[in-house]
């Protein structure tokens, strides 16, 4: 039982340790959610915003 504390404890650790990378350090391609600012104000884009 006491191994298996460890083992989840370790888990948990790498995958704290993995987002804290991801997040602040290392941007993966497939993690690459880029968010559009196309905001027009007509059908035209004539930059009044």
């Amino acid at each position: 039982m006491n191994t298996l504390q460890e083992i989840l404890v370790f888990i948990t650790f790498l995958m704290a340790i993995g987002y804290i990378i991801t997040k602040f350090i290392w941007k993966p391609a497939f993690l690459n959610f880029s968010k559009k600012t196309d905001k027009a104000c007509g059908s035209s884009d004539c930059g009044c915003h």
